[in-house]
């Protein structure tokens, strides 16, 4: 019993964990670790903010390699929204990025839209769409509660 949990767990035991694997990854620069975030599907997509879409591992690969070579990559999710079933799970967030400027550093932000599966091997990504964002995207517009009387 003890050793399913533990390989659970090194599976990805929830879209949650893949997902801090994920951005662990990319504040490390650890390649293969971000990689093994990914279902082994052939159509996984991925968008990097003005950037085109990208349809399976090796173009994702190859893109996360380019960024890499320029150092690691500082996002850090916030205010995360999530839908959830048996499985899949989709994740809405708001990453803050640290970026060196010629006036010294300051915070980016990107909308970004996370997809996970169920898979044979555990919780797997099979989407991230991440789109430019601004500061004064930080407030978000919900509907209003709604008052039962």
């Amino acid at each position: 019993m003890a050793k399913d949990k533990l390989r659970a767990a090194a599976l990805g035991g929830s879209a949650d964990e893949i997902e801090n694997i994920f951005y662990e990854a990319l504040q490390s620069g650890d390649i293969e670790r971000l990689m093994n975030c990914w279902s082994d599907e052939e159509d996984i997509v991925c968008v990097h903010p003005g950037g085109p879409r990208l349809i399976g591992a090796l173009a994702i690969r190859a893109t996360f390699e380019n960024m890499f070579a320029n150092g690691t990559i500082q996002a850090k999710p916030k205010r995360l929204r999530k839908v959830e079933s048996l499985t899949s799970a989709v994740h809405s967030l708001i990453e803050s990025i640290s970026i060196l400027t010629p006036e010294g550093p300051r915070e980016a932000f990107v909308t970004a839209t996370n997809v996970y599966h169920r898979t044979a091997q555990g919780w797997r990504m099979v989407v991230h769409h991440a789109s430019p964002g601004r500061e004064s995207e930080q407030e978000e517009i919900e509907d209003p509660p709604q008052v039962l009387h």
